[in-house]
């Protein structure tokens, strides 16, 4: 039964990360430096504390914080690595010319 739960698991955030934000920034990241295990790791550590938060939390801070306010928060980090990242590109290339 656990070995069911775990590829189950596995195999439904394999193919959940397949083409995600998470695997395109990890890949933008990687092209951009000349040591994709620093990248490799840095990502590796970032998805399990993200998991293991979404697992030790579950539903409880869904209980405590409303939905469009989680939803507001996530939109604004995003907003703001985005933006980071554009300025980081601008500058990359600004350089080159």
């Amino acid at each position: 039964m656990l070995l069911t739960l775990l590829f189950t698991t596995f195999v439904t955030v394999f193919l959940a990360e397949m083409g995600d934000k998470t695997q395109l920034t990890t890949i933008s990241l990687s092209s951009t430096t000349n040591n994709p295990l620093a990248v490799f790791i840095g990502s590796s550590v970032a998805l399990i504390s993200a998991t293991l938060l979404g697992a030790l939390a579950g539903g409880s801070i869904a209980n405590l914080i409303p939905a469009y306010l989680l939803k507001l928060l996530s939109g604004i980090v995003f907003l703001i690595i985005g933006i980071k990242l554009l300025g980081q590109s601008r500058e990359y290339y600004d350089s080159d010319a």
